[in-house]
């Protein structure tokens, strides 16, 4: 399996268990929201002669359909609760580190759709 693969099912679960919102990689059509979506992320290998290592980022989208940005703030502070220093689990790896970098939040281009952004950044060792 491979060490995005691995990180990703590290954070879901992580997020699955600890949110009060339903989590996808992929949204069904038609969902209402409020939920929380996997997004994007980045791997960077960085190793040393002794260690193979890795740098990724991993960004995770909250969607709310409240009037005003309340929820998706709070969805956001769940979000930041859980993953901000997490101890993460993955087979083979010793995570060092998941650190929070940036949030931001706005009005999707529907008009009502609150849609906030979220990426960590993620340092691991083989």
């Amino acid at each position: 399996m491979s060490i995005e693969l691995e990180l990703q099912q590290a954070i879901y679960s992580v997020l699955k268990h600890g949110l009060a919102y339903p989590v996808f990689d992929d949204v069904p059509e038609n969902l209402t929201p409020p939920f929380v979506v996997i997004g994007d992320d980045t791997l960077i290998q960085f190793d040393t002669d002794g260690e193979s290592g890795f740098e990724a980022t991993l960004t995770i989208h909250t969607w709310s359909a409240y009037r005003g940005r309340a929820e998706v703030k709070e969805m956001q502070g769940a979000v930041y609760n859980l993953l901000h220093r997490a101890d993460l689990t993955i087979t083979g790896y010793n995570v060092l580190g998941c650190d929070f970098e940036f949030s931001q939040s706005m009005v999707d281009s529907d008009g009502v759709t609150r849609h906030g952004i979220q990426r960590f950044r993620i340092y691991i060792r083989g």
